[in-house]
């Protein structure tokens, strides 16, 4: 069985790597992995380029810093790159708002931008699944755009035609909350009972632009309209598998396999929240009550609604809460076992990665980017192929990609679509 023999890739990997690099079996899983082209769905790390303290260019360290993505550990782990984010928080569904977080997102898109300008030797803005083959080819580091919250929007879906025009290529409708397009898998009342008519529309306008349509963070009634209005497969850019750990923000088993019938794909992430229950110690649990008591809220839906002043005073709270009793956070083997779990429901065509770097990602044993190749070693051992590695490792989101600029030539050919 497959599943039996992951233990020795997880084995393996719990050595130094200055051991795996002396072993041969390491050295030929590297050049496997080198050989691959590796995209990850969803990296956060833009939230990062104006933080005066990251250097894209420079190494940072898990255990420091806190980051997870730079160029030095993209080459250690052979990340290839993938979709980094254009993420705008939930605020109340007003026109002011609206227009407050579309500039925020618009900001965001011209700061990837900038990035990838300023890093022209080594990164490379890609537009279509061909792009990012031929700058993987190249050696420079892939840099698609996605939208995690399709808010900015606001109630006007003809401004993805705008965030298009910028190289955006997937967009997520919906967030941690309900919001004017979509249910959320983790608010508490359903809204819409899945998409709204505007929604619809949404799911519409992406398919006519060709852009990839991301269900991560809706709930399932969404994701399944999703499905049934979308003239292309449907694309989770970061969740676990409900058959693992049974949390909202998890698909389930039944779900999954749906998907997969449709053609869609499932990036498996590496947040220790969706990976297990959480396990706190006395003190945390403790101090996080009081904390919340404070604030009367959590983080949950009760957060959102705090005064954006009073959300930053409740996230640096938390910060020192973590830094004096740190959570236990899930290991290298709950990520595998979520993982292969997706892997047995649908098979290699149609499960990625989309970890979470950045965003919440990581787990004991790997806590960034610099340690993939230990997926790809667990793998391996788990008997699939070089060519289901190929799949899993960014074949299949680029299968998903290609199929969305299909419907996009469609649409171009219909006249009058997209006027």
């Amino acid at each position: 069985m497959k599943r039996l023999a992951i233990c020795a890739g997880i084995l393996l990997g719990a050595c130094t790597q200055s051991s795996q690099s002396n072993s041969p079996e390491a050295d030929a899983t590297g050049d496997l992995h080198k050989r691959l082209l590796v995209l990850d769905s969803h990296l956060d790390t833009p939230a990062l380029f104006h933080d005066a303290t990251y250097t894209f260019s420079k190494r940072g360290s898990w255990e420091q810093d806190h980051t997870q993505v730079d160029l030095p550990r993209m080459e250690e782990g052979g990340l290839d790159g993938g979709f980094w984010v254009i993420y705008q928080p939930q605020g109340p569904l007003i026109a002011d708002s609206y227009a407050a977080a579309f500039t925020d997102a618009i900001l965001r898109q011209s700061a990837i931008r900038e990035f990838a300008a300023k890093y022209s030797n080594d990164v490379e803005l890609a537009f279509t699944a061909e792009d990012a083959e031929r700058i993987g080819r190249s050696g420079k580091k892939v840099v698609f755009q996605s939208m995690e919250n399709a808010y900015p929007l606001g109630e006007n879906v003809a401004l993805l035609r705008t965030f298009y025009a910028g190289g955006l290529r997937m967009v997520a409708p919906v967030h941690y909350l309900n919001n004017q397009f979509a249910d959320a898998a983790t608010d508490i009342t359903p809204k819409h009972g899945g998409l709204s008519p505007l929604g619809e529309d949404l799911v519409r306008e992406a398919n006519r632009l060709g852009m990839v349509i991301d269900g991560s963070h809706a709930s399932a009634e969404t994701i399944r309209d999703m499905m049934a209005i979308s003239s292309t497969p449907i694309i989770l850019s970061h969740s676990g598998a409900g058959g693992v750990y049974d949390h909202p923000r998890n698909a389930p088993d039944d779900l999954i396999v749906d998907l997969a019938k449709d053609g869609g794909v499932v990036q498996v992430l590496a947040f220790s929240t969706y990976l297990q229950a959480p396990n706190p110690s006395p003190e945390r649990a403790a101090a996080v009550a009081a904390l919340e008591a404070e604030y009367g809220a959590s983080f949950g839906p009760s957060f959102y609604t705090l005064a954006p002043e009073k959300q930053d005073e409740f996230r640096a709270a938390m910060a020192e809460i973590g830094r004096k009793y740190p959570e236990p956070r899930a290991d290298f083997d709950k990520f595998m076992e979520h993982l292969l779990h997706v892997l047995d429901l649908v098979g290699p065509d149609h499960v990625g990665i989309g970890a979470d770097w950045d965003g919440g990602g990581g787990v004991e044993g790997m806590d960034d980017v610099s340690q993939l190749p230990r997926v790809t070693q667990a793998l391996l051992d788990a008997g699939y192929s070089e060519e289901d590695l190929a799949k899993i490792w960014g074949g299949n989101m680029l299968r998903v990609l290609r199929e969305a600029e299909a419907a996009r030539t469609v649409a171009l050919s219909s006249p009058g679509t997209m006027n």
